[in-house]
């Protein structure tokens, strides 16, 4: 069978899995994972031990460990006060609310948070602040997984430093082209990446009937203070975010300390989290049974099934070929719009910056000069085609997402909306937002 053929039958089981799981109400994972089986070890001639390898242990991990040990401020009612303080420090103005929240997750991310952080922190906060201010939960979601992604995109921030050396990269392999100058290429990146989620974030906070009356029928009451239990687990979320953002702010302060940066390397959001659940639970602050049965099993399964079959069409080329056609067989004029779409399309299957941007980029600084199309123009492209995907439910934003939402049914209803809406509208807009960009840049 040639890998043409195989890709296709690939992405097919992909869309079938999604479909099947839609219609018969089980969990789409465990369809993924049978088709990840049949077809890696039947198909591609895999060993068992290879396919059941592919199972995404990091990010089941991360799910894992975050969502308990906010469950117990879900739990004590932490997450339910709080939600109030910032819904209350927002009365004056509750329509503005998503951009609130997505300017409070740029500010975490440019200091040096990386997305899984952001995400882990913010995400139980927004979605109770959405019940509260009866906003729609997938714009919440929306805009802090813009916040996360945009921020990151800032020149000394995590993402931002990651596309810098792989365009620089992309140059060595091209030296008789004038190189970008790299900072200043992320800098115009991190700019578009704040306009183009203003701009989502604008069509979901106005275009979805569930948000026209936000902040209407709230009564704006200063909450209660906290009790003890409740005091307590909001100086361990403090404490948990201060870990996680203290190295990150001293590796870029102090870039050239080889203990900072080893330091930083062994600080990890998921083992950061369970320890701090650990300590929840010896505080007593809820029940251990509560806050491990709030776990999202469904969810975890759902993105741990799907990243078995994700990984076996990465094995199988699937990625690599998209990249290799786009560069033969585009139309010049089409060019910014194919990188935007084939980099989110590619980004649904596999990570931005270990898969999308180091395969794409390579291509850029030669069409640019064949085309005549501005190198920092495809540059931005193919970084915000890829993140307009990132709110997939296959994503690690999406499932986070999911995974705080507090019951079965909401989850199930967030999935088919994060699938069918909110990926399809940021895709499409950003191809026609890159098509832009592409002629003034």
């Amino acid at each position: 069978m040639t890998g043409a053929a195989l890709s296709v039958i690939i992405v097919a089981c992909i869309a079938i899995a999604i479909i099947l799981g839609y219609k018969t109400g089980i969990n789409t994972g465990l369809f993924c994972m049978v088709f990840a089986y049949v077809i890696g070890c039947f198909v591609m001639g895999l060993r068992p031990a290879q396919v059941i390898g592919f199972w995404p242990v990091n990010t089941m991990f991360v799910i894992l460990s975050v969502s308990l040990f906010y469950n117990f401020a879900a739990i004590n009612g932490t997450l339910e006060k709080l939600s109030g303080a910032l819904l209350y420090t927002c009365r004056k103005f509750p329509g503005l609310l998503p951009f609130a929240l997505f300017a409070v997750a740029v500010l975490l991310s440019i200091m040096g948070a990386t997305f899984f952080t952001v995400m882990a922190f913010m995400t139980p906060i927004t979605l109770a602040i959405c019940e509260e201010a009866h906003m729609d939960k997938l714009t919440g979601g929306v805009a802090i997984n813009c916040g996360a992604l945009a921020g990151g995109n800032f020149p000394t921030s995590n993402l931002g430093v990651i596309f810098r050396g792989l365009a620089d990269t992309a140059y060595e392999a091209n030296k008789n082209l004038q190189p970008v100058e790299s900072f200043s290429m992320e800098m115009k990146i991190f700019t578009l990446a704040v306009v183009f989620s203003v701009i989502i974030i604008a069509v979901f906070r106005f275009c979805l009937p569930s948000n026209w009356h936000i902040g209407k029928g709230v009564t704006f009451t200063k909450p209660e203070p906290f009790d003890k239990k409740q005091r307590q687990t909001f100086t361990l979320m403090i404490l948990m975010m201060v870990v996680l953002l203290a190295f990150p702010i001293l590796k870029s302060i102090l870039p050239g300390s080889k203990t900072v940066a080893m330091l930083n390397s062994k600080i990890d959001v998921g083992l950061v989290g369970i320890i701090f659940a650990v300590i929840a639970l010896l505080m007593k602050l809820a029940p251990q049974k509560e806050a491990v049965a709030r776990v999202p099993w469904n969810t975890i399964i759902m993105i741990a099934g799907a990243g078995m079959l994700i990984a076996v069409a990465v094995k199988a080329g699937t990625i690599d070929m998209l990249a290799s056609w786009i560069g033969s067989n585009v139309a010049v004029g089409l060019v910014p719009i194919a990188f935007s779409i084939v980099a989110a399309f590619m980004s649904f299957f596999s990570s931005t910056t270990g898969v999308v941007a180091p395969a794409l980029f390579p291509l850029i600084p030669a069409l640019a000069a064949s085309t005549g199309i501005g190198a920092e123009s495809l540059f931005a492209c193919t970084v915000l085609g890829a993140q307009s995907s990132a709110i997939s439910p296959f994503s690690s934003g999406g499932s986070l997402i999911m995974a705080s939402c507090g019951k079965e049914d909401e989850r199930v209803s967030m999935f088919n909306r994060l699938l069918f809406l909110a990926v399809p509208v940021s895709v499409i807009l950003c191809a026609a937002f890159n098509y832009v960009v592409s002629v003034i840049l």
